[in-house]
């Protein structure tokens, strides 16, 4: 009588070779190193990580401005726990979870469309974290010109991070070291447009609320950030805190 052959198994590791394989193909996954893919399921943590990430991301919904439930709530805990400036975590997609999805898509170098899709989930499993360029022992206030985004810092630590639209080419931001040298609460009528809460910082330059605050350069030279982003923000900020605007 032959032999009996015992039923194959397939390692786990063959498993796992087999999912990230179906997952680069899908282009939901960066191809890994030989090296890593031979190794055994507990000496390739990279491989396990980077498949359960990226499935873990791919099965969440795509979310936009509208959606609501569940997911959306996980979303906004996730940037709130991340220092973005959601407002009230609801599960309601509304205006300033837009705006903090984009501000988050500007610091991880995604494209700036407000839109959660599998990029910008698994972004936010492995997150760039924001620091600030200058430490103080209270408050200050950072704008990153190149990010377009607003920084509120507190030792050293970003403490909240604002979706910004600094000066167009035309009439670009001052750069520089300044403080805040005046606040107007309420609506400032300038010769460029309406103003809510100024700080104003240098001269006529100010952080200011906007209703328009695109993902992209597009102010008279003045930051702008969102009306309930500054409202959020202005009882933290005063006269005197220091202000850094940098490229």
């Amino acid at each position: 009588m032959l032999p009996v052959r015992p039923p194959t198994t397939r390692h786990p590791a063959s498993r796992a070779a087999l999912g990230m394989a179906l997952l680069v193909a899908a282009g939901l996954a960066v191809p890994v190193g030989p090296a890593s893919a031979a190794a055994p399921v507990t000496g390739a943590p990279t491989v396990t990580s980077a498949a359960t990430v990226t499935l873990a991301a791919a099965s969440q919904p795509v979310l936009r401005q509208g959606s609501k439930g569940a997911a959306v709530t996980t979303l906004q805990r996730r940037l709130t726990a991340l220092h973005y400036d959601v407002g009230t975590v609801d599960g309601d997609f509304g205006p300033s979870t837009f705006h903090a999805v984009v501000a988050f898509q500007k610091v991880n170098g995604l494209t700036r469309d407000g839109i959660v899709g599998p990029r910008t989930w698994s972004a936010l499993d492995r997150p760039v974290v924001p620091k600030p360029k200058y430490t103080h022992p209270g408050y200050s206030v950072e704008a990153n010109l190149t990010k377009q985004v607003l920084y509120l810092a507190k030792n050293g630590t970003v403490v909240r991070v604002l979706d910004a639209s600094s000066g167009k080419a035309s009439t670009p931001t001052p750069t520089g070291n300044y403080t805040v040298q005046r606040r107007i609460d309420g609506w400032r009528q300038s010769d460029l447009g309406l103003l809510w809460r100024p700080n104003y910082f240098y001269n006529g330059y100010a952080v200011h609320g906007a209703t328009s605050v695109p993902a992209y350069p597009a102010s008279h030279g003045c930051v702008r950030v969102p009306i309930p982003a500054m409202n959020r923000l202005w009882s933290t900020i005063r006269v005197g805190t220091p202000v850094h605007i940098y490229r």
